[in-house]
């Protein structure tokens, strides 16, 4: 049995997230030998969110704050969330979320997801789509209604 301690976890931040995106992120679920399920922690300086507004297709994702008060931004509205508290995020529009610190203290949260190929995601604020088959050289972001084509174009 493979195990990772979430509250030990060790994050690492990507030098090309924008401002207001830069939030460390150790991606534990293929560590421990998981297959149908991810687990990331994410570390969330103050003004900084996880990742913009989206929604998934064909996933759920679950969100546990560790410790903090993330703000948590839903179809609903915004409201504070406090240590232990779990929040569902269904597929489709009504799942739409971001995670976002507005307090003056880092915070931490656990995010679980199904792993279901291909991956669909929809950002409403910036009206793209991704795409993420599950090959890399695959994976696509496009403007939904810009990037629209045809069904036989180019056949």
């Amino acid at each position: 049995m493979v195990r990772e301690n979430i509250f030990q976890a060790a994050v690492t931040y990507d030098p090309d997230d924008p401002d207001g995106y830069r939030a460390g992120m150790r991606r534990f679920g293929p560590d421990i030998g998981a297959s149908m399920l991810g687990g990331s922690v994410y570390e969330l300086p103050p003004g900084q969110s996880i990742c913009p507004y989206h929604y998934e297709h064909g996933n759920e994702e679950w969100l546990l704050v560790l410790d903090g008060a993330p703000v948590l931004r839903t179809p609903a509205g915004e409201e504070a969330l406090a240590p232990g508290e779990v929040v569902c995020f269904k597929p489709g529009p009504d799942g739409a979320h971001k995670v976002t610190n507005r307090g003056g203290e880092t915070l931490h949260v656990l995010m679980l997801s199904t792993t279901i190929d291909p991956a669909v995601t929809v950002y409403p604020d910036s009206d793209k789509i991704g795409v993420w088959p599950g090959d890399r050289r695959d994976n696509l972001m496009v403007r939904r209604r810009d990037g629209a084509v045809e069904y036989y174009d180019g056949e």
